[in-house]
């Protein structure tokens, strides 16, 4: 879907440029800027390859009232490919950290709450790690501190989690050759029916929503995504949930097969004193899937915290 938006950049250290995006709710461009200075910030990180669609519940829930950005990790959307070949975690969180100054800047000054998904989930944390100022209260939606196994005391999820980095590592050199391939399956017209037969997809996932998902990470550059992935599987911030001290927001797909129920559990008997929502009938798409539901919670949970924008002043009725 189109969105009513305006796109601007964040420069990191090696020269990358990093795009933004604030939501306009159809402001005219003249008196945009003014118009949404003042209203709370909210700022949304994205899963790895994901499409800004993902969020278009979120989106037209809060946009009316507060000021709704979105970010690209590199090789996403609009933002470069990483000038120096870095895709690293560390590199995900300070572009982050940018974003978020300059969201303030153009903004009230004030920190956003930040909304962040699937991998969103570990750069958030490790933001929250590095700049805890910079996060006064956060949604954390379908992810994990880190990939399956980590900080897993038991030897079995270790070994695993050990030979997945190793395969991910040796098969780097192998990317430009497999990549034609499985783009001809992603832009392929079985590529959705396969992702529901596999539990990817769930039934009500909407089609028009997941082709342009798939389009999306059909033009996305293999070695960008290959190189954030890697990342990714390296480390973890699960030793960060203990030092939490904001309002947390955990939502979590009965139905997802790629970040599993019982692994946002575990996230949520680390944080046992963050608010909890479980969608049914939703996979690892539940913003799409179950995306009134979710934006309906993000909603009440900012309005419990003291995050939801001020009513407007009524003006007397005068009788007669």
């Amino acid at each position: 879907m189109p969105y009513r938006r305006s796109t601007h950049f964040v420069s990191a250290p090696d020269g990358t440029r990093v795009a933004f995006h604030t939501h306009s709710a159809g402001l005219p461009e003249a008196k945009r800027d003014a118009a949404l200075s003042n209203r709370p910030p909210v700022l949304l990180t994205n899963g790895i390859g994901t499409s800004e669609n993902f969020w278009r519940h979120i989106v037209s829930n809060l946009e009316q009232d507060h000021r709704v950005v979105h970010w690209d990790y590199r090789g996403h959307g609009q933002s470069e490919e990483s000038r120096d070949g870095d895709y690293r975690v560390p590199v995900h969180v300070e572009d982050l950290e940018r974003v978020t100054e300059e969201t303030m800047a153009r903004g009230n000054g004030r920190p956003p709450h930040h909304i962040a998904f699937s991998m969103g989930v570990r750069i958030l944390l490790e933001l929250y790690r590095r700049r805890p100022e910079l996060v006064p209260s956060m949604t954390l939606i379908a992810g994990t501190p880190g990939a399956p196994g980590s900080a897993d005391p038991r030897w079995r999820p270790r070994l695993a989690l050990s030979a997945t980095r190793q395969a991910l590592r040796a098969s780097t050199p192998l990317v430009p050759w497999v990549a034609p391939a499985v783009k001809a399956v992603i832009g392929s017209r079985f590529a959705d029916p396969l992702a529901r037969a596999v539990g990817a997809l769930r039934d009500r996932a909407p089609r028009e929503d997941i082709a342009e998902f798939l389009d999306a990470l059909y033009r996305m550059s293999p070695q960008a995504y290959w190189r954030t992935l890697r990342g990714l599987a390296e480390g973890h911030a699960w030793d960060v949930v203990s030092s939490v001290r904001v309002p947390v927001l955990l939502i979590a797909a009965r139905d997802d097969v790629l970040v599993p129920l019982s692994e946002v559990q575990r996230l949520h008997r680390a944080l046992p004193q963050a608010e909890w929502l479980q969608v049914d009938d939703a996979g690892h798409a539940g913003l799409l899937e179950a995306g009134t539901e979710i934006a309906e919670a993000v909603r009440r949970f900012l309005l419990v915290h003291g995050l939801e924008a001020p009513a407007p002043v009524q003006p007397p009725v005068i009788p007669g």
